[in-house]
């Protein structure tokens, strides 16, 4: 299952490449259908509406989450004076289904973020720095700071539990690797200032780009608890 906004394309791309796993997209129209069942303690009577469907808690096997919150935005079809209050709930009520689940979440809810560890750079760079890892300082200023960081962004490893994608050095994925474990997070983008050998973090978030086959496979992998070729 893929949490996600309906205008995520990359979401609508894995759903279809994962289709013969059964993957099935779950947005915030699925949370507005009637059907839905969550009981404290889980039970076996729990139900979600996924895509039209009813499906018990046990019948998702995996689940890939690509949103921090729900957006009123999202919500055309809730009155407009109440979006604001719904999209609440409805990341409420996500944030509590999701954390019930047993199967794997990428990567688990925080009250923060239903993606998981969402953290400012700031933290990501304590983090990073508490475990030895080298570190730029982050700088802030009134102006230009976004464009700054995305200049100094030259090489990014994704870390999809143990694997890591990208072209760095064998160095800095063992990094990238000891990071995501630090922040709980399966599913988690690296960013270094290049992809030589002791060269400084920049900066991490739990938004990595999934567009690549192999990225997209080892994700599915991750998901169905299987093991990396």
């Amino acid at each position: 299952m893929i949490v996600a906004n309906r205008q995520d394309e990359v979401a609508s791309w894995l759903a279809h490449r994962w289709q013969s796993s059964g993957a099935v997209l779950l947005t915030s129209a699925d949370l507005s259908a009637s059907g839905w069942r969550q009981y404290i303690p889980p039970s076996s009577r729990s139900r979600a509406m996924i895509a039209g469907r009813s499906v018990m808690p046990e019948q998702i096997t995996g689940v890939l989450t690509r949103i921090p919150c729900v957006y009123e935005q999202e919500l055309g079809h809730i009155v407009s004076d109440d979006r604001s209050y719904v999209a609440s709930e409805m990341t409420a009520f996500l944030l509590a289904w999701l954390s019930s689940l047993t199967c794997p979440v990428l990567n688990s809810p925080t009250p923060a973020c239903l993606a998981g560890p969402n953290l400012k750079s700031e933290q990501w760079v304590r983090m990073a720095a508490k475990l030895g890892i080298p570190v730029n300082p982050v700088r802030r200023s009134a102006s230009h700071h976004s464009q700054e960081s995305a200049q100094q962004s030259l090489c990014e490893v994704i870390v999809v539990e143990n694997q890591c994608f990208g072209t760095a050095a064998p160095q800095l994925c063992t990094q990238a690797r000891l990071l995501a474990g630090a922040a709980g997070a399966d599913l988690l983008a690296v960013q270094f200032a290049s992809a030589e050998p002791g060269s400084p973090f920049l900066s991490a978030n739990v938004w990595p780009n999934l567009a690549s086959p192999e990225v997209a496979d080892a994700v599915l992998n991750r998901l169905l608890k299987r093991s990396a070729c």
